[in-house]
């Protein structure tokens, strides 16, 4: 998508009166439900409101265009069913023909993936053909997770690798563009050429640190693979897509044509679509998946069906709980998970080149959504989508937040300003005069305004999180830390 031209902005106004799929057929509410959709797009927030600054809730058709987001599709989950699914904006690139997003629209769900392959590989557990807790290794044969001191002294295992703590390297994919010879999986878990990745190694002792690993889903993918006896595409429309009723979803890397005609374009940060429409993921189970919103929430649904102790169609009862029960970090089985004391939260976020994703559900409440969104900057805009639906629909979670500010200090900002590192991560904090911004990949390719709650406190409105300020003895910084709820983490000034 360009910059705002007069053009564009006309053209993306007159689309979106067109957009909105309507409501599901059977609900004698509609005129209710019309109601509860409106106000979901008129009540977006940001998660934190600075006090006195006005502002108030926002449009979603103006938060698309502040974001720079093209296309964004939800699917509302309430009283276990799919309550709507909308889809607003255009998919594809100025120049050609204008695509409207439908909830048909296909979107690269990036590591929402994650928890779906969970689903395939869980099911391999309840037929005893995988182990969550013998050696991974003692159940893999074409390649083994090279031995090592640490390996020695504790074997990674499946659950270990589906809760992110075997230790396992590789953060994340980046894609191959259209066109790219594409590696195979061999390859990929040993950073050969034509991968683009790094070796999936072990570098931390298995089992006692959390440490979220696309490489380890990797290692997963090729167990399914090995366990079923067909490709990981095959495997998962058999076990998982099919019984679900995903009918728009795929985990092939390339998509049919029927299915190039639905894919949204990505689009990066600035606004540009992504060279050839999108990246290749043959990194299927850690980033491959492309659905809709609608599908997705198949997911969500079965989740709680099962864990709520009702028949699944692809889980068990015990391997939904599992999967929601909190193993090593704030993770379950492929699954963030919160003990909300009545019921549980579960969910998963992702990102891939030019798409941004969510699913959150709950347990007990027969509550959740599914959104996706065609670009680099659609993680701020989801979180304002789910700040409206928590007023919506009373979720005990994304409430807003009140803060008071106080003027920023140039001279302190200087001081505060430069590099630090959080899990493994950059995080780059930059001063402008009396305002101060921080920027991370964990957080989005965005930068985020600090606000000052004093010299050494700080917090943002884009996200409930305040960065606090270290000094050594000489009121030198050495490093900040970052508090999210009960959890603090730190980062080294480099």
């Amino acid at each position: 998508m360009q910059q705002a031209t007069p053009l564009r902005v006309a053209l993306m106004t007159a689309v979106f009166g067109l957009c909105s799929a309507p409501a599901l057929a059977g609900d004698a509410s509609s005129a209710m439900q019309e109601d509860r959709i409106a106000r979901v797009e008129s009540g977006l927030s940001t998660p934190v409101v600075i006090r006195g600054a006005g502002g108030g809730k926002m449009d979603l058709r103006a938060r698309m265009a502040f974001h720079k987001v093209p296309a964004v599709s939800i699917a509302l989950i309430e009283n276990g069913r799919v309550e709507w699914a909308r889809a607003y904006g255009v998919v594809n690139a100025d120049g050609e023909t204008p695509r409207t997003a439908t909830v048909d629209t296909l979107f690269q769900a990036a590591s929402v993936s994650k928890p779906v392959s969970a689903l395939g590989a869980m099911q391999l557990v309840q037929q005893g053909t995988l182990s969550l807790d013998a050696p991974a290794n003692d159940q893999l044969n074409a390649w083994k997770i090279p031995d090592n001191a640490l390996t020695r002294a504790t074997q990674p295992t499946l659950r270990m690798l589906l809760n992110h703590s075997a230790g396992t390297t590789v953060h994340g994919y980046f894609g191959y563009p259209q066109g790219q010879a594409l590696p195979s999986l061999l390859q990929m878990l040993d950073g050969t050429p034509p991968a683009d990745s790094d070796p999936v190694r072990v570098d931390v002792r298995p089992g006692t640190l959390w440490r979220y690993s696309g490489g380890g889903f990797s290692v997963v993918q090729l167990m399914v693979t090995e366990a079923s006896g067909q490709s990981f595409g095959q495997y998962m429309q058999r076990a998982v897509l099919g019984p679900l009723g995903m009918t728009h979803s795929t985990f092939d890397v390339d998509l049919s044509p029927p299915q190039r005609a639905l894919a949204a374009t990505g689009f990066s940060t600035e606004g540009q679509p992504v060279a050839g429409g999108w990246r290749r993921y043959p990194e299927s189970a850690a980033a491959g998946l492309w659905t809709t919103p609608t599908d997705l929430a198949q997911v969500v649904l079965e989740v709680q069906r099962a864990a709520d102790g009702a028949p699944g169609k692809v889980l068990t009862h015990d391997s939904a709980q599992q999967m929601v029960t909190r193993g090593l970090g704030e993770y379950g089985l492929g699954l963030y998970v919160e003990d909300l004391g009545g019921r549980t939260s579960f969910a998963h976020s992702g990102g891939t080149n030019g798409f941004r994703a969510q699913i959150y559900g709950y347990t007990h409440s027969g509550q959740g959504v599914a959104i996706l969104t065609n670009s680099d900057n659609g993680a701020a805009l989801i979180s304002e989508i789910l700040a409206s639906i928590s007023a919506e629909y009373d979720w005990p979670e994304f409430k807003v937040t009140e803060k008071v500010a106080i003027a920023g200090d140039a001279a302190n900002n200087q001081q505060i300003a430069g590099t630090y590192r959080l899990m493994d991560t950059p995080v780059v904090i930059s001063a402008e005069g009396e305002r101060l911004y921080l920027q991370s990949d964990l957080f989005g390719a965005a930068r985020m305004e600090l606000h000052a709650q004093s010299a050494t406190a700080f917090f943002t409105t884009d996200q409930d999180m305040v960065l606090n300020v270290t000094r050594n003895a000489e009121s030198k910084v050495t490093g900040v830390s970052l508090d999210r709820g009960a959890n603090v983490y730190h980062a080294a000034r480099r």
